[in-house]
């Protein structure tokens, strides 16, 4: 009676490290028995899926190349599992390893076996995407803002967690304040995590979406947007308007929505090649013309 006063105390834990007293597990096969806090081999079928993963995209033609280098070299490294009871498990991290085995149609692959709770297991599977997958700016902000909303993390803690300055964290979450036509072109790769820095300094959505659509438009680099958000970032900006598919350079649209500013209108600034153009600048009344020309002292 002592000695099993002694094993159940010591939780759920010690039971699943006993084979012998392992209630997840089916004991009639003893050589099949797998336990917590060890690395084993068992059946990819046993495995299912983590819901917790923060990456929702991989890329085919990685995951096949992978594929090819597992079925020639076998895994290096674990995957990381939970044990959910009777001999099934739950990916915590290496889902591209996974993934990959699936396709070389891997049967058995090796695992490092742990007990954790749903946010635990959110926990380190976050932290282990961060950490280890080349994640784009958008999903590495939304890993950052899962741990704070459902881990409870601070982001000094977070800071120490993942080993990255606490700075460098804030900047990743302001990303989540820019408009979803901005974040989609960021984790496409449309424009980099220094434009989507400067834009986000905007307060104006209108103002924010016109400098982007010209930025993709005009191909302007980020040092070229830093200046036009610090020009125009508290006032009006006019989209290009570009129905001959122009390429107008970064000093033309400056100089376009000063006119337009200075002028409280939608001026058009149309240059040719050679350096020629025209400058439009519509009017609604007589009255309006008038008043238009007054501001060039006329």
């Amino acid at each position: 009676m002592a000695i099993k006063k002694r094993v159940l105390g010591k939780g759920l834990s010690a039971l699943l490290k006993n084979p012998n007293t392992d209630i997840t597990t089916n004991n009639s096969n003893f050589e099949s028995i797998q336990v917590v806090d060890s690395v084993s081999e068992i059946s990819i079928e046993q495995i299912e899926v983590n819901p917790f993963q923060p990456r929702r995209e991989f890329d085919l033609d990685s995951l096949q190349e992978l594929a090819i280098s597992i079925k020639e070299l076998g895994i290096i490294q674990p995957l990381t599992v939970r044990k959910l009871g009777y001999d099934k498990f739950q990916l915590i991290s290496g889902e591209r390893r996974f993934r990959a085995s699936q396709i070389a149609k891997i049967k058995k692959i090796p695992v490092y076996i742990r007990i954790a709770n749903d946010q635990a297991m959110l926990e380190m599977a976050l932290v282990e995407n961060i950490q280890r997958e080349e994640l784009n700016p958008v999903e590495i902000a939304q890993s950052y803002q899962r741990l704070i909303d459902d881990c409870k993390l601070t982001q000094q803690k977070m800071s120490e967690r993942i080993g990255k300055k606490r700075s460098t964290i804030t900047n990743y979450l302001r990303l989540l304040k820019l408009p979803a036509e901005i974040l989609v072109s960021l984790r496409d790769g449309n424009i980099s995590m220094g434009h989507a820095r400067a834009l986000v300094n905007i307060k104006n959505q209108n103002t924010q979406i016109n400098i982007f659509r010209d930025a993709l438009s005009n191909k302007f680099t980020v040092r070229e947007i830093e200046q036009i958000v610090k020009d125009f970032g508290n006032s009006k900006y006019v989209k290009t308007t570009n129905k001959k598919k122009t390429i107008y350079s970064f000093e033309h649209q400056k100089l376009a929505n000063e006119l337009s500013n200075k002028l409280e209108k939608k001026v058009k600034l149309k240059v040719s090649k050679n350096g020629k153009g025209i400058i439009e600048i519509p009017f609604d009344t007589k009255q309006d013309l008038y008043q238009l020309i007054s501001k060039f002292g006329l």
